[in-house]
């Protein structure tokens, strides 16, 4: 256990203080529901690259990944490789699209909403289902985020773990509470710059101690000369090709994050996309290869073997002076706050939006829905809590499952309905519960061919199911034709 001290307290205890900061300014900008859950539509191409790429990673890019690393080595570098792909992909041709025709399609502020405009579906059905399966898996990824921010406050102070849980899982609902979509962006942007600084700085410093990078791998081959095998799963087994793929797979989840599509609808213009995109490539490539790097140069600079999830704690409290360690340290905190607030502010647009307006009050202000939203946020924090309360629960784990659940109900929906205009209603309908209850009922069976990321299946079985039921199905209006034409789908 690391030994806690007061320079490193006071580190996060002013950390915190921002943040929380952050939020009381924004509070006080806060009045239409546009405002809390977009920000207005008036993000720059800084704050929304980074604040993409900051809500994206989460603590899975100090905590997860490098503990896979960590524990088999160079070979966990193919779910980076996945997610560096899908990052681009999804800034080139999601993006810029989905900036204009969420615009375009009623000026629709969360995803429920802009498939209802989309598909012209008057019955609501779309709009509920969509806001079901986004309160499901950000139930779980919430959960993940708190998992994440309770370890660090385990390992650091050795608070216990149920209480290290509510100290982080506080902070969190508070700032997002007070200052929404603004506020969440905005200290997302903060905390983006901070987690790769500290990525990079941790393996760079740890080598440099060890001699340099030449002397850091050969020891790395004296240990075990699999851990620089980018085919090795670790404990002397070889990755399989289900195994590859699946990792590659995780790349296919970006078109259905909620939390970081939402970004692309809250960027000023279109036209700040392309730049958007590069800053957000720069950071993700660097990121995530120093994460990975993080883990194997841990095995070789920590004398014995920890737990996993802890390596990159463990490394930044033994190389720094506990001044430095604890802003280190707090990138951590960044980290976890940085996704879990959007993951709430997400999940509280959907009830608000997709659920109480439509249903208990369609008069109800702009005022009342902001409320509605930050009492949400508060109930939804509650519930993932009491999910992340086993201390034996995992963040790679969690992140895992709940990516893969967004990727495959929403993913091939968003693709199709920005470029197939004879997409419908009941293709999308069809495709977001295929693709969920797909990617829900496919994780918990093992072995053989499910031992696959339950991303692929669920992607395909999604894509499958808009094609034939968009086909078998009355054609799309005139007006929805109409619509789709208008939307200028040229890229750059």
């Amino acid at each position: 256990m690391i030994d806690a001290n007061m320079s490193i307290i006071i580190t996060f205890a002013i950390y915190l203080l921002c943040m929380i900061g952050v939020g009381c300014i924004f509070y006080q900008k806060t009045e239409k529901l546009s405002d809390y859950i977009l920000g207005g539509r008036k993000l720059n191409s800084w704050v929304t690259s980074l604040s993409a790429q900051a809500s994206d990673m989460s603590g899975w890019l100090l905590i997860g990944l490098p503990g896979a690393a960590y524990a088999t080595g160079i070979g966990a570098a193919w779910i980076a490789v996945g997610l560096a792909i899908g990052t681009y992909f999804n800034w080139k041709f999601v993006a810029k699209r989905l900036r204009k025709y969420t615009q375009i399609a009623g000026n629709a502020i969360t995803l429920p909403d802009y498939f209802e405009n989309r598909f012209r579906d008057n019955s609501k059905v779309l709009r509920v289902v969509s806001a079901i399966f986004i309160l499901i898996f950000f139930l779980i990824y919430t959960a993940s985020g708190f998992v994440a921010g309770a370890r660090l406050f385990n390992t650091v102070f050795g608070v216990e773990y149920v209480w290290a849980l509510a100290t982080g899982a506080f902070v969190i609902i508070l700032y997002t509470f007070l200052g929404g979509f603004k506020a969440v962006c905005w200290t997302d942007f903060f905390q983006g710059l901070l987690m790769l600084v500290a990525i990079v700085i941790v393996p760079l410093a740890s080598m440099q101690s060890l001699g340099g990078v030449g002397v850091t791998f050969d020891k790395l081959r004296s240990i075990d000369p699999t851990l620089l095998n980018i085919f090795s799963a670790g404990g002397g087994e070889m990755l399989t090709a289900i195994g590859i793929i699946s990792s590659l797979a995780w790349g296919l989840g970006y078109f259905g994050q909620p939390h970081i599509l939402v970004r692309f609808m809250a960027i000023r213009s279109a036209d700040q996309v392309k730049k958007a995109r590069w800053i957000a490539m720069v950071w993700v490539t660097i990121t995530l290869a120093a994460a990975v790097l993080v883990g194997i140069v841990g095995r070789v600079y920590l004398t014995e073997f920890v737990q996993q999830e802890t390596v990159f704690m463990v490394m930044v409290s033994e190389i720094f002076p506990a001044v430095i360690a604890g802003v280190l340290l707090s990138a951590i905190l960044a980290a976890v706050m940085s996704t879990a607030d959007s993951q709430l502010l997400v999940t509280a647009s959907a009830i608000a939006e997709d659920f109480y307006k439509p249903f208990f009050k369609k008069d109800a202000t702009d005022g009342e829905l902001v409320w509605v939203s930050r009492i949400t946020v508060i109930i939804v924090a509650i519930i993932a809590f009491i999910f992340a309360i086993n201390p034996e629960s995992t963040v790679f784990g969690l992140v895992s499952y709940a990516w893969a659940g967004f990727g495959a109900a929403f993913g091939p929906t968003i693709i199709l309905s920005l470029f197939w205009k004879r997409m419908t209603r009941n293709g999308a309908l069809a495709g977001i519960i295929s693709g969920g209850l797909t990617a829900l009922i496919w994780m918990p069976l093992k072995g053989g061919l499910f031992d696959l990321y339950e991303i692929v299946p669920g992607f395909i079985v999604s894509l499958i199911a808009i094609v034939v039921f968009s086909r078998i199905g009355k054609a799309p209006t005139d007006e929805m034709i109409t619509e789709f034409d208008s939307v200028n789908g040229e890229e750059e």
